[in-house]
């Protein structure tokens, strides 16, 4: 918590700090056991998202796993409820998010996790609030006529989720910010393909419609009764075949992240685009069962992501980004970047070293966990 009287605990000689940095005598909101709680909130909630980050440097790993644990819970503060409960469960986010910004979260791990990231990484909030406006539309059930409508809702529920991880890595570059955005609604894609049938007895329905009427699928029908067939086959075929298109274009992202973190995102983009081989081997069924990549092949995959060098072509590195998730990549360049800590800053300095410590004994814990048997998931893998 914030001291409740900075101004009297602030010695005399240090300097004023600068608008947009926190003050010096700021503490962290999150401790020790509330980032324990986002690395199991992880852990039970996606196990391939688990293992890919068991490559990141712990760093970058920590605040991952605070950001993943708020797309979490909003994600169930919205999913959980009743249907006509789930617009009032979208504001109540959007008032949590906006406590976590200013710099008095809700009393929960995730949202005393949010608060720091996004301090310390610079996050605008209209990433977070692009995040929560498509959970809106999920509640809203809302469906997609176009695959440019189905995309736009991917920027708000996955695109954004990589803007703000590739901040957390540290690379504002927009063209670097552009493939992940790519690489997000390529996964979300991935996410939908595998989901029809678990979506459509729930209700719900993902695949553009006009690709559904092309095909002689009437959506109603399909919601009553939800089958696999030749027709259903060939639209999750089209979704996967765009899917795979902004993996490829994804990659030329990579070369711009530091080089501690390329393996980790390269793994999460293998293990995924690996979800569509998957569902290809089951012959597109996506209605009687449920494609998954087991841990030996995602073994082999991060085996991959770390030993083999990433090749894509130069054109793809300065694509612009799709219309659809411009707003995320224009939110970044708007939002300034405070300073860094002064050399001077004694308490700083102090801090960074308990966070090296922190860090080895995350490590010694961490080796070996990626692949422990782990509790049932909901929409992610």
């Amino acid at each position: 918590m914030r001291a409740s009287s900075p101004e009297a605990v602030r010695p005399s000689f240090w300097a004023t700090p600068e608008p947009d940095r926190p003050p010096l005598w700021a503490t962290p909101h999150a401790d020790a056991a509330d980032r324990a709680a986002c690395r199991n909130a992880i852990r039970a909630g996606s196990r391939s998202f688990f293992a890919a980050s068991a490559l990141l440097p712990a760093h970058v790993r920590r605040p991952a796993y605070g950001l993943y644990a708020f797309c979490r819970l909003s994600d169930d503060a919205v999913d959980d409820v009743a249907p006509v409960a789930r617009t009032a469960a979208a504001a109540r986010l959007s008032a949590r998010l906006t406590r976590a910004y200013d710099g008095r979260p809700a009393d929960a791990p995730a949202d005393r996790a949010l608060a720091d990231l996004v301090v310390a990484h610079a996050i605008p909030q209209a990433l977070p609030m692009a995040l929560i406006e498509g959970l809106a539309w999920d509640g809203e059930g809302r469906r997609y006529a176009t695959l440019s409508d189905l995309t736009a809702y991917a920027a708000r529920v996955a695109a954004s989720v990589g803007v703000m991880m590739t901040l957390i890595m540290g690379s504002r570059d927009p063209a670097v910010l552009a493939r992940a955005c790519d690489l997000g609604i390529a996964m979300q894609f991935t996410n939908i393909a595998r989901d029809v049938g678990e979506d459509a007895r729930a209700g719900r329905l993902y695949l553009p419609v006009d690709w559904l009427r092309e095909a002689g699928i009437e959506p109603e029908a399909f919601l009553t009764d939800p089958h696999p067939s030749p027709a259903l086959a060939g639209v999750v075929a089209r979704l996967l075949a765009a899917a795979d298109l902004l993996y490829i274009r994804s990659e030329a992202g990579l070369s711009g992240l530091p080089r501690a973190c390329r393996p980790a995102i390269r793994a999460a983009r293998l293990i995924y685009a690996e979800i569509g081989r998957e569902l290809e081997r089951q012959d597109l069924d996506p209605v009687t069962t449920r494609a998954r990549v087991d841990g030996r092949r995602k073994a082999a995959l991060l085996a991959r992501a770390t030993l083999t060098p990433t090749f894509a072509p130069a054109q793809d590195r300065h694509a612009p980004p799709l219309a659809e998730v411009a707003f995320l990549v224009a939110a970044v360049a708007a939002q300034p970047v405070p300073a860094g800590p002064a050399w001077w800053d004694v308490p700083g300095q102090m801090a960074r070293v308990l966070d090296l410590v922190e860090t080895l004994r995350e490590r010694e814990t961490f080796a070996g966990s990626a692949f422990a048997p782990e509790g049932s998931s909901h929409a992610v893998p």
